[in-house]
Formats: C-alpha cells, structure tokens, sequence
C-alpha cells in the first residue's frame, strides 16, 4: 500500500486515481426509485445524493419507511456502518427513530451545523441549558424523546451523552454522540494522527463492536467525510486481523463501499488523505498489535498537506479532556525542564498538592454530572407522568362525550314518544 501511494505520489496522479474510481463506480446500475418518489423527495437534502433501494435503512414505525439512510458493510472486517445525510428540520424526528430502532450506540457527526454560511444540518440534539437552548427535546410524530445527559468539550471534537427514550414502551436508551467539529466540508482533518485519535475514542467506547447495532455515521451529504471515516476503519480492522498492510487494496474496498452508497470520498484529496491516514494507523498496529497510540499531547504525524519523503510518525491517544489549571502549570513545568523527545522515558513528576487539587475538581465534576443526570430523571418522569394523565383524562373525556351522546339520544327519544303517544 504504501508503494501504491509513493507512485501515485511522484506522479501526481492522485486526481487521475480519483476519477477512474468515479467513471468504475458510475457504472453501476443500482436503482434509486424510492428516492424519486414524490412523497420522498423533501426528505433529501441533495437531489444528486440517493439511497440505493437494495441498502437503503426503513424505519419500521412509520406511516412512510424512507429515509435517505444506507447500510454500508464490509464483511472482511465484520464492519456495518449506517451512512446517512445531516438530518433535516423535517427529518430529524425520522434520524432518532432509526438510531432507536436500529439500536446503535453511536452517533457520529463529522460536520458542523452551519459551514461557510451555509446550514448544513438540522439541529437535531439538545443544546442544553448551559449553551442557551434546552435538555430535553421530544419529537411527537415519531415519539421519540431525546436527553442531554452530559457534554466533554475537547479540542477538535465533542463527545456528548445522549438518552434517548421510546415513548410507546417508555424504554430509554444511553448514546454517544462524538462530533468532530474542525473537520471541513470537502476538506480534510488537521492531520492524519488528529483523524486517527478521534476513530481511536470512537472505537474505545465499544460502539463500533458488532453485539451493538451499527454506529449512524453523517456529515452534510453523508458520502465524503463519512465514506473516509468507514473506509479507514474498515481498513485498519483488516490490518489489525492480517498482522499486514501490504495486501490492502484501498481503492478495491472503496469500489465495494460504493455498491452500498453512491458517491463515497468526493474529493482527489480525501482519497489522498485516506491513504495517510490508513498507513499511519497500519504502523501503529503492526507495532502494538493494535490501534495504540503513545503518550503525547501534541498531534504529531503525517501533516494532511506534507509530501511523503519521511516515514509518518505514529499518532498520538485520543485528546484528553480540559485540565484543571493546576494539571495545566505542572505540565508547563515538566516541558520546561524535560524535551519532548525524552518525556516518555521519565518518571512522572509527583506533586501531592496539585495531585489533590485535581482530584477534587474530577470529584465535583462528577458530582455535578450525577446531580444533573438525577435532576434530568426526575424532569423526565414528571413529563412521563403528565403525559400518562393527559392520555387518561382524553380517554375519560371521550367517554364522556359518548354518554353525553347516549344522553341526549334517549332524551330525544323519549320526547318523540311523550309527543306522539
């Protein structure tokens, strides 16, 4: 593989690679009827972005079952991916009824809500009180309820645990929510090793494993950002069961991924970038045996932009989440007076104050994520409970009316005979 993309590489020939996958992938004659139907057309948020109707996701409890959703598998790395569009202000409610039904653990956004001044999807979770909009948002159509339970703001992305509750049975459900929020649209993570911390978090909370339902991946189309998500990971699960990078054809496996959603990677450079990224993660596997990554703060590796004259570098473990300011100054410290290139052969440096300080700041924190949780409970039970009466006092109501019926009925009735007889 990575002779493939020195030559590519040397010859500049990234763009002719890209199109021979086009014009290959074009040829595929896949039907889209479904999409086209008229009922189903605002439901799209591309006119040129269509569910294949052999792979296309069907909501179960719904009046119509579309949505612009695919299951993308790849069987030789026991994968299964739902790739879909960034839901709608109309189809928001239809997302959270596939993720629900689907039983995915995960949702994972790889686009921001608004990008170059252009929305570029729905708001579908809760802000939050803390960020000026609300915990709680429920989606009556589809009687879907979702929670936000708590949010770790990180330096590139932002991992949120959702609730997630099915009205009718009145089940609830915990998820992951990671949203990568520096990735562009039709551009590219900052490094590979940033992309490849962000897979690794998303690996490590079990919602890739195939005993859970497959993790909803989207950006704004749904085929570039996340086509390069599921390829890369696909990948390296293959690397990790072959113990070899060399016999991975990554143009083959995406020319496979496209038979499940049209159009996956749009651009020369996200194909490039897959490779980057896909090389790096193989090093570090080969390494470790799997996709571990050493201790370091900075993201250092294969710069997206850089050329390939020196051997990528193994990325650094998942950023941490925001340190205390205590755990701050102690790091400025030990980097003062310790390279970087040395930092891993040192013993950590013990300072019992500030080891307590953040102890206390972890116990406070978690204190206040149980607070919430608890205080979200209890709001969500007196939703359910008013929700019980009011579906009580309708069925009283409407009993009422039918005696009421009954009443005016026989009272009719029984003038016509007073006046008659």
């Amino acid at each position: 593989m990575e002779d493939e993309f020195d030559e590519i590489e040397q010859r500049n020939g990234w763009q002719m690679a890209f199109m021979k996958i086009k014009i290959t992938a074009g040829q595929y004659d896949y039907s889209i009827q479904d999409a086209k139907k008229a009922e189903n057309r605002p439901r799209n948020r591309y006119r040129d972005v269509s569910p294949y109707d052999h792979t296309r996701v069907k909501l179960k409890r719904a009046d119509n079952d579309y949505i612009n959703a695919c299951l993308v598998k790849s069987p030789e790395a026991n994968r299964s991916y739902i790739l879909t569009q960034g839901p709608l202000p109309s189809t928001s409610g239809h997302f959270w009824l596939m993720v629900w039904e689907q039983r995915s653990k995960a949702v994972v956004m790889l686009n921001n809500v608004i990008e170059k001044g252009t929305i570029k999807c729905a708001q579908y979770w809760p802000l939050g009180e803390e960020n000026g909009g609300d915990d709680i948002i429920t989606f009556e159509e589809e009687q879907i309820r979702i929670a936000l339970l708590d949010e770790d703001v990180r330096s590139y992305y932002t991992l949120r645990t959702l609730q997630i509750e099915d009205m009718v049975s009145g089940n609830t459900r915990d998820i992951f929510h990671f949203h990568y929020t520096t990735w562009p649209d039709f551009g590219l993570p900052d490094s590979p090793a940033a992309f490849l911390n962000f897979l690794s978090a998303v690996r490590d909370s079990g919602s890739l494993s195939a005993d859970v339902g497959p993790p909803v991946l989207h950006c704004s189309a749904g085929i570039g950002r996340s086509g390069m998500f599921c390829m890369v990971d696909a990948c390296l699960v293959m690397v990790e069961k072959n113990q070899d990078m060399d016999n991975i054809e990554v143009q083959n496996i995406l020319l496979e991924m496209r038979r499940y959603r049209m159009g996956l990677i749009q651009t020369p450079d996200q194909l490039r970038f897959t490779y980057l990224a896909i090389i790096a993660g193989a090093k570090t596997i080969l390494k470790h045996g799997r996709l571990e990554l050493p201790t370091c703060e900075n993201n250092v590796g294969v710069s997206a932009n850089s050329n390939n004259d020196s051997e990528p570098e193994a990325p650094p473990p998942p950023i941490p989440p925001k340190k205390s300011r205590s755990q701050e100054f102690r790091d400025k410290a030990s980097k003062e007076t310790v390279s970087p290139v040395n930092v891993k052969a040192e013993k950590p440096i013990v300072n019992t104050e500030t080891d307590d300080i953040a102890k206390r700041e972890h116990e406070i924190r978690k204190r206040k994520r149980e607070e919430k949780r608890h205080s979200m409970e209890e709001r969500l039970s007196k939703m359910r409970k008013k929700q019980h009466d009011s579906e009580i006092w309708k069925k009283q109501r409407s009993l009422l009316q039918y005696i009421g019926i009954g009443v005016v009925v026989v009272t009719g009735v029984f003038l016509l005979y007073k006046y008659y007889f």
